[in-house]
């Protein structure tokens, strides 16, 4: 499961890189930062149940 969420930062991360870098996309940068965090918080919230 970790890896899934690692994979999918990585992903969205570079989707902001490549929107911020073509100035047309700068809605692809948006997107990629939402899911980026959206990513983030989930895996934080399913980390803290598991230790729990």
């Amino acid at each position: 499961m970790v890896v899934v969420l690692i994979v999918a930062l990585v992903v969205w991360v570079i989707l902001a890189i490549i929107g911020f870098a073509v100035k047309g996309l700068l809605w692809l940068a948006i997107i990629g930062i939402v899911l980026f965090v959206g990513t983030a918080a989930i895996g934080a919230v399913r980390r803290r149940a598991l230790h729990r």
